[in-house]
């Protein structure tokens, strides 16, 4: 590092300092808060924030080319750390560019505080043509967000921080969005002490009651199947499911946002395959569901066609949750990983008898499943495989909306350990890039590998330049097929004709080049197993482009989620 960059990255000395503000105020809550990192862009009108930010010196500040995917990054940061991912833009325009990505981390209960700034507090809501002005910046944030607030007041900048660092950690955890008039950033205000006093209680980790009827249902089940979704991962409770699962004997779906709650390789572990019709029968004749902080998704249930058992035991941090898609028998609210803890306490008094015919079935349902999906790959089956085979176990394996990440990233790419699969919750496509980097921001001795499409991937090109900056180890495998693949055949199932799918690709060794990617163009799996290698030892940004044209075409063409191509066909309402 150089003299002068030595200089640029130093706190500054107390006797160097400017007096204490707003400012210095949001800043000395995010330290407290433990935050690290930052993302974003400086602009005029959040100018002060990012000033204090180095003064303070704590905080690494990551420049993104654009608002939406910082935020993205943000989003990525926290859901491979469990940390509270912060990204801090713009006014009005900036903000908005924000909006898209925050709805993402909405989808997926991610944690982000969004800090943002507003113009001067004279001219709010006065339509006079302050610059960056937004007709109603606030109601925007409000749509994005969990919850979005404004500070109206300099003097209450730490408390506002604070409470909106408690709303987004929450559960269900969420973006929240906190707007700062760029004149009261800059206010000069006490530098007090903020301190929350609580009643003094002895700590209690573990639940001390749980109905009877719930132990008793579990411990009589014969067919039992866990539903495990993202809240297993958000409050820690992988060692929890799989003791439970092991203990009674239960088939384990996950759903996107719940992989990693077991181990895929385990014989119990069905994956993310809930759509299926082998995974829909295995629950149709299940004596008992535990679903365990899942949100039941459409496209993840056939639209909410799944048959489940009446006899359902939902668990769950929301209470809004309860009920919201699939009535449950019994609904436990609370922390998914003091219940689970408590359920396996109780189960452990009375010897519980695993059916070996049910576990024998349940293996039969997993292997059957995968061969299945195997059958339609072609030769993206040894693509997948040798991304399995080659990488670290704990490899974060970040996946943008595209053919390949739908029909085998998330299912046949095994994940072992909570918070190694990034999706994309909303189904928003280009996010991907961003959220990569964020992640590996996060895990800087982990390996991150984005599986993105040729579409997707151009929405935040740009964001490799950060990449590089930052020299993160991201690889990116880019598969061209020149367009937006899922939609050509969702519209060739529904209409047998294609419209606004084909896309110029730009020649993406070169330009990854240009960025300071190592980039090589692969036409065979066996080409695509060589420069795999190549990426992983060199630990710097790199870029594997599969030329599908080359590599050839899937056994069976991907139609989209289950029920895509007949939805969109003409018909009555």
């Amino acid at each position: 590092m150089s003299q002068q960059e030595q200089m640029v990255m130093a706190p500054i000395k107390a006797s160097e300092q400017m007096d204490f503000t707003a400012a210095d105020a949001v800043v000395k809550e995010l330290v407290r808060a433990g935050v690290e990192v930052a993302f974003g862009i400086v602009s005029i009108h959040n100018m002060p924030i990012y000033d204090a930010i180095l003064r303070d010196g704590s905080i690494h500040l990551v420049c993104s080319r654009g608002e939406s995917g910082a935020a993205n990054m943000a989003d990525g940061y926290a859901r491979a750390t469990g940390k509270l991912g912060v990204v801090i833009t713009s006014t009005g325009t900036g903000a908005g560019n924000a909006a898209g990505s925050l709805i993402e981390s909405w989808a997926a209960g991610v944690p982000v505080l969004h800090i943002t700034g507003e113009v001067a507090a004279p001219y709010l809501g006065t339509g006079r043509g302050y610059i960056h002005e937004c007709k109603d910046q606030l109601s925007i944030m409000e749509g994005s967000c969990k919850k979005a607030m404004r500070l109206r007041m300099p003097e209450q900048a730490s408390a506002v921080i604070r409470q909106a660092i408690k709303e987004a950690s929450a559960a269900p955890s969420g973006p929240v969005s906190v707007e700062i008039p760029i004149d009261f950033q800059s206010a000069i205000i006490p530098d007090y002490s903020l301190e929350e006093v609580h009643v003094s209680v002895q700590e209690n980790s573990s639940i001390a009651y749980l109905p009877k009827e719930a132990i008793a249902r579990i411990s009589e089940a014969r067919r039992p199947v866990i539903w495990a979704g993202g809240g297993v991962i958000s409050s820690g409770a992988s060692k929890e499911v799989q003791e439970l699962a092991e203990r009674i004997g239960a088939a384990v779906i996950t759903s996107q946002s719940g992989k990693g709650s077991i181990p895929e390789d385990h014989p119990q572990c069905i994956g993310h395959f809930a759509s299926f019709e082998l995974t829909k029968e295995l629950v149709k004749q299940s004596d008992l569901l535990i679903s365990i902080g899942v949100r039941f998704r459409g496209n993840e249930t056939s639209n909410w066609k799944i048959e489940v058992p009446e006899n359902h035991i939902s668990i769950d941090a929301d209470l809004q949750a309860m009920n919201r898609n699939y009535a449950a028998a019994i609904g436990l609210a609370g922390d998914a990983k003091l219940i689970l803890r408590k359920i396996n306490e109780e189960l452990a008094k009375d010897a519980v008898s695993p059916s070996e015919e049910y576990l024998e079935e349940v293996l039969s349902v997993r292997k059957e499943l995968r061969l299945q999906l195997r059958a339609t790959l072609g030769p993206y089956e040894k693509i997948a495989d040798a991304m399995r085979n080659m990488l670290p176990r704990d490899t974060v394996l970040v996946r943008d909306v595209t053919v390949q990440a739908n029909v085998w990233g998330s299912r046949l790419f095994e994940i072992y350990q909570p918070r190694t699969s990034i999706h994309a919750s909303g189904g928003g496509i280009g996010q991907g890039l961003p959220t990569a980097i964020g992640a590996q921001m996060g895990c800087k001795d982990k390996q991150v590998v984005l599986l993105a499409g040729d579409g997707g991937f151009m929405v935040n090109v740009g964001e490799m330049a950060t990449a590089v900056q930052e020299s993160l180890p991201i690889i990116v495998i880019l598969f061209d097929d020149a367009g937006y693949g899922v939609l050509r055949n969702i519209q060739e199932a529904a209409y047998g004709r294609q419209v606004a799918v084909d896309l110029h690709s730009p020649d993406f060794v070169l330009l990854a080049q240009s960025m300071g990617f190592d980039s090589a163009k692969i036409g065979s799996p066996e080409e695509f197993e060589s420069e795999l290698v190549k990426a992983i030892d060199r630990r710097k940004p790199s870029m594997i482009v599969v030329d599908m044209e080359a590599v050839g075409p899937m056994a069976k063409p991907f139609g989209g989620p289950p029920g895509a191509a007949e939805a969109f066909k003409p018909k009555k309402l």
